[in-house]
């Protein structure tokens, strides 16, 4: 028996609140998965579906980019990545009928947990010019309308198109091939908004901007840092690779503004002792004011440098460049400075210093709390300062860990997904096809919202994702698009973009990641890349959600023969027709990927790419070593009376998607509409526990941006900071309050008041 969706929207601003738990997982998240699996899938699809995920023969759980072990559970999942399937694999469906009886002024004002709630999207649908809702379209006339609106712009610059993480290498590569065909570099992705800061920071640093380990690193470490992360909720898998780690000799730091149920205590839901007992997971909690990573981690280098013998010295002469700058920058690294920057005690850090000394092996792994801040550059750096102090890159059980969130969001940039790309890329592409890449760099996420909102780009391409609910500045990107000609999403059930549009819009219906994917040669097969370099196969196994549904690569293909005609020689159809035959193409044009269907034949828990500087102690930077950097030490500094503000997730959900109401590790229960503030903090501010106040927020530009009727809860956060959830809480962020040097939303530092408002 499948539940229906909901009929009504739920209220989200009256929680029920409770206070937060000490531990993850366990026999509450079984029960969970299991509740949502049936009200999606019903029984029998539940089993058939579950026991495929992540599982070598199976598909990628959507959920994450969290990596598996060469030897897997039979119950390869967690309890979000859970919901994650049930949501894709639901059986309720959106039709044409659905559309007929609800107008796009009417999806705009359904809150997202509802819409999402919908089901699978059945049918290509038009939202026509001067048309108040969605009417099905033929998949003809759809490509005709991109190849109309296309071919009508003044330049190729004028479209922009956008990937999702959720997205393959195969549909990547066709999507960025297409466009350089097209003529345009304007390929933002979702890596713009979350670990750009950790690219631009390592390539500038270690020359690759990606993570140095691998599980088996992980299991063997003697110390792991998570900063900025909570595993819990945003990779619950992560917690099984810890507890391994732990149970090995490791120890772990946990650094985070908020105390983190996950890594408190894990209760592994695969192994009977983990369910009762679970394993204490974090030795030393430092609860770091917002945006106090920099200053902290600049002070642990100053301390190492004191401490004699502790530096690498071998290793420093080797195979760094920039030392002396760096070390006379650290030696000025202040205590009182570090302690008002971070919120900690001095015994604290002493403590951590202890820790790092210990370790012969470190990791550090980050995640959105060191990526989303004007400073998160230089915090990136100052962390790979240490590791490079103690020779710990390169090295087995040390290095970076830039833990992503989308289950392909490395991959797609590995395929060419990005607005700047290499030189050396284009001169492979343009030999392979026979074409003429743009040179010239394009739009990124803000990049792209500001050409839309002052009429550079008037035709918006989405493969996946929610781009209007993960975008900041939520009223300016919500008029920038509507601004567009027209938007047009590959998806596969609704969200907040689908009714914010331009003048006309499509809704192009996709196989999910669950799905049979059977094309003129036969069942495919797709590709992604984890979080720690690994490519493997995904196969769906489940019948399509309807018979009108194309694959991504299929969609890109046939948008491609629309809009280039004859003058393409690329062969679009034989791309679409066999995936095999693009994998070929991706085997002579990006490193790596040699032999690319042979390896993937030999073995289906598929093969690493090469990571010079974790291979071979090799940095490919503009030195030819890996680089040491200095830079000012920054945090935010708070007038009195305000807080600040971070951004966040709740339990039950994935990025913008909302799977449910409930927090269940932070104590919240049937609402989303929340601000964690600290007991002493709401009391110095005559907030009770329980009130009702709007967030605004405080710019050097002078707008005033308002999230209205917020409950005020007490918790345990860092003193002087508050937490809220997003997308709710996206209006505060102006559009261009960014990092420096990746221009990525700067969402975890907001400064806001509280003004109480009337209860609702």
């Amino acid at each position: 028996m499948v539940s229906k969706p909901p009929a009504g929207d739920p209220v989200q601003d009256a929680p029920q609140v409770t206070p937060p738990q000490h531990a993850a997982a366990g026999l509450p998240a079984v029960g969970h998965t299991l509740r949502i699996a049936r009200e999606q899938m019903g029984s029998v699809r539940t089993a058939r579906t579950l026991l495929k995920v992540n599982q070598k023969d199976g598909f990628d759980c959507p959920g994450c980019a969290w990596p598996e072990e060469d030897r897997r559970h039979v119950a390869e999942f967690c309890e979000n990545g859970a919901k994650a399937v049930a949501e894709e694999a639901t059986l309720r469906r959106v039709t044409p009928e659905f559309f007929a009886a609800h107008p796009v002024a009417d999806l705009a004002e359904r809150s997202g947990y509802w819409l999402g709630q919908q089901g699978r999207i059945t049918q290509p649908m038009l939202l026509p010019e001067g048309g108040d809702r969605y009417e099905p379209v033929t998949w003809e006339r759809a490509f005709g309308i991109l190849a109309e609106e296309l071919r009508a712009l003044d330049s190729p610059d004028e479209a922009l198109f956008y990937t999702s993480g959720r997205t393959s290498n195969e549909a990547a590569f066709l999507l960025q091939l297409f466009a350089r065909e097209f003529g345009t570099n304007n390929l933002p992705d979702c890596s713009n908004m979350c670990h750009e800061s950790s690219g631009s920071a390592l390539t500038e640093t270690i020359g690759v901007g990606k993570g140095s380990v691998s599980l088996e690193d992980l299991h063997r470490a003697d110390l792991i840092v998570v900063a900025g992360q909570n595993p819990g909720t945003n990779h619950p898998r992560m917690l099984s690779a810890l507890e391994k780690a732990k149970a090995a000799g490791a120890r772990i730091i946990s650094v985070n503004p908020l105390p983190e149920a996950g890594l408190e205590r894990f209760k592994n839901p695969q192994t009977p002792r983990g369910m009762l007992r679970g394993a204490a997971l974090t030795d030393l909690f430092l609860q770091i004011r917002i945006g106090g990573d920099q200053a902290l981690f600049r002070l642990l280098n100053k301390l190492v440098l004191e401490t004699p013998g502790a530096v690498d010295e071998e290793f420093v002469r080797e195979h760094t460049h920039g030392y002396e700058e760096f070390a006379a920058a650290a030696k000025e690294a202040d205590w009182d400075e570090t302690l008002a920057a971070t919120g900690l005690e001095r015994a604290e850090i002493e403590r951590a210093l202890e820790m790092v000394l210990a370790s012969e092996r470190t990791i550090v792994c980050w995640a959105m709390g060191l990526t989303q801040h004007k400073h998160s550059v230089p915090t990136i750096r100052e962390v790979v300062n240490l590791l490079l102090l103690r020779g710990n890159i390169g090295r087995p059980g040390a290095g970076v860990c830039p833990v992503r969130g989308h289950s392909n969001v490395q991959g797609d940039r590995t395929m060419g997904i990005f607005e700047r790309p290499a030189p050396a890329f284009l001169d492979a592409l343009d030999e392979e096809f026979g074409i003429v890449s743009p040179r010239h760099h394009g739009f990124d996420v803000v990049r792209s919202i500001q050409a839309l909102r002052d009429g550079e780009a008037k035709v918006f391409f989405a493969m996946g994702g929610n781009f209007v609910g993960a975008t900041p500045d939520t009223e300016v990107t919500e008029a920038a698009m509507r601004r567009a000609r027209l938007t047009v999403h590959v998806s596969t059930k609704l969200n907040r973009s689908h009714a914010v549009t331009g003048t006309r819009a499509l809704i192009l219906p996709t196989l999910g990641r669950t799905d049979k994917d059977v094309q003129e040669a036969g069942r495919q097969f797709v590709t992604v890349e984890d979080s720690m370099g690994l490519v493997h196969a995904s196969r769906g196994n489940l019948p399509p959600a309807s018979p009108h549904l194309l694959s991504e690569p299929a969609i890109v293909a046939r948008m491609a023969r629309a809009v280039l005609g004859d003058g393409s020689a690329t062969p679009w159809e034989e791309f679409e027709a066999d995936y095999a035959r693009i994998r070929d193409r991706i085997a002579r044009v990006v490193p790596g990927f040699e032999d690319f269907n042979a390896r993937l034949a030999a073995d289906p828990g598929g093969f690493a790419l090469p990571h010079a500087p974790r291979d071979e102690r090799r940095f490919p930077t503009k030195t030819g070593k890996a680089n040491f950097t200095a830079a000012p030490v920054e945090y935010p500094r708070v007038p009195e009376g305000r807080l600040l503000l971070q951004t966040l997730r709740s339990h039950d959900q994935y990025n913008t998607t909302i799977y449910g109401l409930d927090d269940r590790y932070r104590g919240i229960k049937g609402g989303r509409r929340v601000v964690l503030v600290h007991p002493a903090d709401a009391a110095a501010l005559g907030l009770a526990d329980g009130a009702y106040a709007d967030l605004v927020s405080e710019w050097t530009d002078g707008v005033e941006r308002r999230a209205p009727g917020f409950r005020v809860v007490h918790y345990p956060t860092a003193r002087g900071c508050a937490a809220a959830y997003y997308p709710e809480t996206n209006v505060l962020v102006p559009l261009e309050s960014t990092a420096d040097v990746s221009n990525t939303p700067a969402s975890k530092s907001v400064i806001v008041r509280l003004e109480q408002s009337p209860s609702t």
